[in-house]
């Protein structure tokens, strides 16, 4: 996998070996994005069963482990327990054949689980882009392209088959403190598109809306509750409430997989707080004095209330969300 944490500056791979690394680079943040981390777990099962001696309840044994480690990495994500559920549901349909057999069904259902997010993506992609006016000026926060998913992307998925279709006139990409994603990875991703990019710091999105500079926000999420609540990097929600404030549309784009519809609302959803160095630092160089307090949670909510079209795969879901998101899982 490429590791995100060297862009823009250097384009390193990393090579896992076993389950545990991949949980490693997971956690560290080598690889992110909700879509990408699931598929990322899917692999690392299989990794760990293709590579482990084991066999019959001993392969259980050591399949638990992984599923374990694996689901401790990060909380938020939904799509990385979603995952990590559908290798185990394939690890029990398969679990009586012999060992080669369930080794090979596995690696079967993690590439599936790779395409299928292609696939979907690229769905939701022409989806969102029928949304979109000629000419239209787009913010989006965070990274939420090809490097969050299996290859193409969810709300910049939407945003290069709009650009493709020739209707996006300027991307305004805020630069998403404290890790910078958007400065970092998403002007990179659409810069190698060619696709024309402005990195605004976070705290720009307010002033250029009411300039009449965005006619529309896009972004994608790390879980969605039943109501439409949406959890996604932290920032989102002041977004939101700009979108609201200022009478633009508040775009989200997620596969079925990242519907949580076991979660009813937002504040039920487990916030993840990251070290404190991800604030106080840049590169290694101490920005905070020391001894200062610091919080660092990872992903905020935005209420379905700001939330003005949630695009899928299946289609396209306004409120009331409770109704549509459940169409959409069925469709």
């Amino acid at each position: 996998m490429i590791d995100q944490r060297q862009l823009p500056d250097r384009e390193v791979y990393l090579r896992c070996r076993d389950p545990r690394e991949v949980a490693g680079a997971i956690k560290d943040m080598v690889i992110r994005g909700a879509p990408a981390i699931g598929v990322a777990a899917a692999m690392g099962l299989a990794l760990g069963a293709r590579r482990s001696g084991a066999e019959g309840e001993a392969l259980r044994a050591e399949f638990d482990v992984a599923c374990r480690e694996l689901a401790a990495t990060r909380p938020t994500a939904v799509n990385l327990f979603w995952a990590i559920e559908r290798m185990r549901a394939c690890f029990a349909a398969a679990a009586a054949r012999d060992g080669a057999s369930l080794r090979s069904a596995l690696v079967a259902e993690a590439l599936s689980i790779e395409r299928e997010d292609g696939e979907a993506c690229r769905r939701m992609g022409d989806h969102g882009a029928a949304l979109l006016g000629d000419g239209v000026r787009l913010l989006t926060h965070c990274n939420a392209g090809a490097l969050a998913t299996a290859g193409y992307g969810t709300a910049l998925g939407v945003i290069r088959s709009a650009a493709t279709a020739g209707k996006v006139r300027a991307v305004f990409a805020d630069e998403t403190r404290p890790y910078l994603q958007g400065a970092r990875l998403t002007a990179w991703e659409l810069l190698r598109e060619g696709i024309p990019t402005t990195l605004i710091a976070d705290n720009m999105a307010g002033h250029l809306m009411a300039k009449g500079e965005i006619d529309a926000v896009i972004v994608g999420a790390d879980r969605i509750a039943a109501n439409g609540d949406v959890a996604n990097k932290i920032g989102t929600y002041s977004v939101a409430v700009l979108a609201k404030e200022n009478d633009l549309p508040f775009y989200v784009a997620a596969p079925v997989s990242t519907f949580d519809l076991a979660t009813p609302s937002g504040d039920r959803i487990p916030i993840e707080e990251r070290p404190e160095r991800e604030v106080t630092h840049h590169a290694g160089q101490r920005l905070a004095p020391e001894g200062v307090l610091v919080r660092n949670p990872a992903f905020d909510i935005t209420p379905h209330r700001y939330v003005t079209a949630i695009v899928c795969e299946h289609g396209v879901a306004r409120a009331p969300y409770t109704e549509s998101l459940l169409r959409l899982v069925k469709a």
